[in-house]
């Protein structure tokens, strides 16, 4: 049988062990020679099947444990739920909030500038040319690990005297400050799309060989149907599940 179905047939079946929950997140595969004896096959194959298995994102090599699962506990994000009112009561930033609620520990790195944006974002926001907006540059992380990127751009006109304009958390979120400044969010459009990152990307998520993003954008609109913001999340696809649940009832 040909080397190339041989090792695609080893990579199935470890494939069907980790989605069907045999292989657990952090269990270890077998060895190379365990997998040539199971498989009657060479470790040339043995390491073809394991290199796809990585480039998919589904395992890591590390040099004291060999290869193993990769942890793949997704955070669910419901972006209905983003202008919500918080059922709890509490006035906490979304994505904080939305982590709590799952028992997790949220945590940000955030950089606040005054940029030109590139055209995509202006064209969104609606600016004019040479116009400025503000970003807030945000890492999030989840129980210490990095998750995702926001970046989070605002029409530097409308903005400039708030807290979105500083430097730091602002606990209730963005999207307080803006209601507060006259400029509720009443409709948002999103766009989702996936892609490879690129090296930035990669390295600030520390992201595994193979594993693509999901870029999500969304624009907010105020009662006078003018774009308010422009949120660009990066999300590595292996730790994220976004869900809209749509209610005719």
């Amino acid at each position: 049988m040909a080397r190339s179905v041989l090792y695609q047939q080893v990579a199935s079946e470890l494939r069907k062990a980790i989605y069907s929950g045999v292989l657990g997140p952090g269990a270890q595969l077998p060895t190379e020679a365990q997998l040539m004896d199971d498989h009657g096959v060479s470790r040339n194959t043995v390491r073809l099947a394991l290199g796809e298995l990585v480039n998919e994102g589904l395992v890591t090599r590390t040099p004291r444990r060999g290869t193993v699962v990769r942890d793949r506990r997704p955070l669910l994000i419901y972006p209905q739920r983003e202008l919500e009112p918080q059922p709890t009561g509490e006035v906490r930033e979304a994505f904080a909030f939305a982590v709590s609620q799952e028992g997790r520990e949220p945590t940000q790195l955030i950089e606040v500038l005054t940029v030109t944006p590139v055209e995509e974002i202006a064209s969104r926001l609606e600016l004019a040319d040479g116009e400025l907006a503000v970003v807030r540059r945000r890492l999030r992380f989840v129980d210490g690990q990095p998750y995702n990127t926001n970046d989070s751009y605002f029409p530097r006109e409308l903005v400039a005297n708030s807290e979105i304009a500083r430097p730091g958390d602002i606990a209730r979120g963005a999207n307080r400050v803006l209601e507060e400044l006259g400029h509720e969010q009443m409709r948002v459009i999103d766009d989702i799309s996936a892609r490879m990152p690129n090296q930035e990307e990669a390295e600030r998520l520390q992201l595994e060989l193979g594993t693509p993003v999901v870029v999500y954008v969304r624009v907010g609109y105020d009662r006078a149907d003018l774009p308010v913001r422009v949120a660009v999340s990066v999300l590595p696809a292996d730790k994220h599940l976004i869900r809209y649940e749509l209610d005719r009832r």
